[in-house]
């Protein structure tokens, strides 16, 4: 059966990115790509392949392209940046290629929570303050449903990252503050994690969108709500105490 292979290729820095992505793109003859997204060393990785941006194009062209290439025998990769899982439309794609036939791979990679959370050098659970991550989106053209706004998600004081955001955190603290953040709970925006502009802007609910505006950024950046953020006050972890025995440490005499 014939097959395309979605990849993802890490969050912008190109080391970032697994050996099996890697050596796929490397063999591949066709690469559709996520426009200025995707960091051109990884594009430069295809050397002998056909490289198209899907920047410029919609749904059904994409489609046809990656189906008349895997039909031909082609190896075919859909690249995308971070992780594929992670709003990345590649359900609709799989569903419709499987149902002409295509087999579709999913190679996993690192997504831009995770290299935000590495530029910040902080843990994303704590014990004392969070144990749970919440990824989300804020509510725009994309519609959520309503037991996932933000004031509902926030009730849970929890870790609280949003993607493709950063245009709307005016409205996103405002949900935050009203679902029961305090205006005083740390916010970090990370633009571009692990690119070579990376930048921090860090702040509190209460000044954040300022912070944010001044420095004009309105697109690709994390944003992470959480008193994760520069804690101080958290309890050590149990898993290395040594009055804590579990299955994973054993003690060899």
């Amino acid at each position: 059966m014939s097959r395309i292979y979605f990849v993802g290729c890490g969050p912008g820095d190109p080391e970032l990115i697994t050996i099996k992505a890697k050596k796929l793109i490397q063999k591949a003859d066709i690469v559709v790509y996520s426009g200025s997204l995707i960091p051109p060393p990884i594009l430069k990785l295809c050397k002998k392949g056909e490289l198209h941006n899907a920047a410029g194009l919609v749904r059904e062209e994409i489609f046809d392209l990656l189906y008349k290439n895997a039909k031909n025998d082609k190896l075919v990769i859909r690249l995308h940046d971070g992780d594929p899982s992670i709003y990345g439309a590649i359900k609709e794609q799989i569903d419709n290629l499987k149902e002409k036939g295509i087999e579709s791979v999913v190679v996993p990679g690192i997504t831009a929570f995770l290299a935000s959370a590495a530029a910040l050098g902080t843990q994303l659970t704590l014990p004392g303050v969070t144990q749970t991550i919440i990824v989300t989106r804020a509510e725009s053209r994309t519609k959520v449903p309503k037991r996932e706004k933000i004031s509902e998600l926030a009730k849970h004081k929890a870790t609280l990252i949003f993607y493709l955001s950063v245009h709307l955190l005016s409205n996103i603290v405002k949900e935050a503050v009203a679902g029961g953040y305090k205006k005083s709970t740390p916010v970090a925006v990370v633009y571009r994690a692990s690119w070579d502009d990376q930048k921090i802007i860090k702040g509190t609910l209460d000044n954040i969108v300022k912070k944010v505006r001044d420095e004009k950024i309105t697109r690709t950046a994390i944003v992470i709500i959480s008193n994760v953020i520069d804690s101080t006050d958290y309890e050590y972890s149990k898993l290395y105490d040594k009055n804590f025995s579990h299955g994973y440490r054993k003690i060899k005499k």
